[in-house]
């Protein structure tokens, strides 16, 4: 079964974007693809059409009537439908990668379970009205389930994700799993999504996804979060690499 990595790809955080796949790239094992998910590539091939407009410099959701934080807030639910088979994860570009993702591949072959996606089930209230470079911060049930994702692509659950449902759907609909059933569902240990400021870990278990969703340190006034100074090492070994 092959498998594959998406992340997602915003201009606004071409940093984050790219330590978020050098952290992948350098603990990764296996010959696992590492691929980027861009807002105008998609359009190019056809395959997202939704209508957008910009308002005050934002991009808006005209579906939703709503604030996109990023250009892959919707453009994450394509990514069974561009793999096409095989397991692929998708993660938001806000991250650092402390382990090795292949062993999340593995813990899913390993289960065995009908499932068609997985996914840290957080109970994610946040605490402030804004977030990152001054973004709303919305609430809403099962928040944060999507910004990591391991899709079964050949699950017949997520052939109801189709081109058309990801293109009209409304977004909070999308991110609450709309074209899935409950039990279709199933859950990673919280070490997979890390969240920041939010996440509780048992003692001495430490995470290997760490998830800078109110805002990282590429943004000012973030710069001292929780494993800033790994981001910025990450930083500098990518930089150097180039």
């Amino acid at each position: 079964m092959k498998s594959a990595i998406w992340v997602g790809f915003d201009p606004r955080e071409t940093a984050a974007f790219a330590v978020c796949r050098e952290s992948i790239r350098r603990r990764l094992s296996g010959t696992v693809p590492i691929n980027g998910l861009v807002l105008d590539s998609l359009k190019r091939q056809g395959l997202y059409w939704r209508p957008t407009e910009r308002r005050l410099g934002r991009l808006w959701d005209v579906i939703s009537q709503a604030p996109m934080a990023t250009e892959f807030a919707i453009t994450r639910f394509l990514t069974p439908v561009i793999q096409g088979s095989g397991l692929a994860i998708f993660m938001d570009c806000d991250m650092l990668v402390r382990g090795n993702l292949q062993r999340v591949f593995n813990e899913i072959k390993d289960k065995r379970e009908n499932k068609a996606v997985w996914c840290v089930k957080h109970v994610h209230v946040p605490s402030s009205d804004t977030k990152m470079d001054d973004q709303v911060q919305t609430t809403y049930g099962r928040k944060n389930w999507s910004s990591f994702m391991v899709f079964d692509c050949d699950h017949p659950g997520n052939k109801r994700l189709s081109i058309d449902l990801v293109n009209a759907a409304r977004g909070l609909d999308l991110h609450q799993f709309c074209w899935l059933k409950d039990d279709e569902i199933g859950e990673l240990d919280p070490k997979w999504n890390y969240l920041v400021g939010h996440t509780e870990l048992p003692p001495n278990v430490e995470p290997k996804v760490v998830h800078y969703t109110d805002g990282g340190p590429w943004f000012t006034g973030f710069e001292n979060v929780a494993y800033a100074d790994e981001w910025r090492v990450e930083q500098t070994r990518w930089a150097s690499w180039l």
